[in-house]
């Protein structure tokens, strides 16, 4: 009965240790691509004072991975502060370029920060290059992205001195299933549900500062 009773407890005693194990696997489970991201090598756009970038995340390539948000990360090659003025995330249906829903993207809670690129608090390795790309983490946004829908991502830098010398990385190779477009002395983030985003833009093949979108 007590050689029994030993093996009982022995059992239960694997089992949650195998428990707590899993669970801690999956505490520190690292984020997933929700597409392919950008893939190097780079080599440097430069200069984007008053500049709209918009980004497609088209919904027909996303990973089918389970997410409860969305985070998007940004890609600096060049600059010591790159201030934004507004950054959005527009939803479509699949295919069309009418906004369905707009949802604010924001780093530190605001969505015109100013991003302190020479700061190695912000950018650890300096000077930036695109051998050195530095990769800035914006605030999770509640969006589940879904096959049904596209989506572009909306930045546009202020007109200043700033950002006239901070460069985006550009992929020489077109691997990843993100895709840009840009207009000068346009503001594209001020559009509202309802509204069509500009037809007559011309995509460049890769992205621009958007580098990955991700679960975490």
């Amino acid at each position: 009965m007590k050689t029994v009773s030993k093996f009982a407890a022995f059992t239960f005693l694997l089992l949650a240790v195998a428990y707590c194990s899993a669970g801690e696997k999956a505490k520190t489970a690292p984020p997933s691509n929700l597409v392919r991201g950008a893939i190097g090598p780079f080599s440097l756009n430069p200069s984007w004072a008053n500049y709209s970038v918009a980004t497609l995340i088209p919904g027909a390539s996303l990973i089918p991975v389970t997410s409860t948000q969305t985070v998007l990360y940004l890609g600096f090659a060049a600059g010591s502060e790159a201030d934004i003025t507004n950054m959005v995330l527009y939803t479509t249906a699949k295919g069309s370029l009418t906004i369905t829903a707009v949802t604010p993207v924001t780093l530190g809670g605001v969505s015109s920060p100013s991003i302190m690129l020479s700061s190695t608090s912000v950018c650890p390795t300096q000077p930036l290059s695109v051998t050195s790309v530095c990769v800035v983490r914006l605030d999770p946004t509640a969006i589940v992205l879904s096959a049904d829908n596209d989506y572009y991502f909306v930045v546009y830098f202020t007109n200043d001195g700033n950002n006239g010398s901070i460069g985006s990385p550009q992929a020489e190779f077109s691997f990843s299933a993100l895709n840009s477009w840009y207009a000068n002395n346009e503001n594209y983030t001020t559009f509202t549900v309802g509204q069509s985003l500009p037809s007559n833009q011309s995509f460049h093949g890769t992205p621009y500062f958007l580098m990955y979108v991700m679960t975490d």
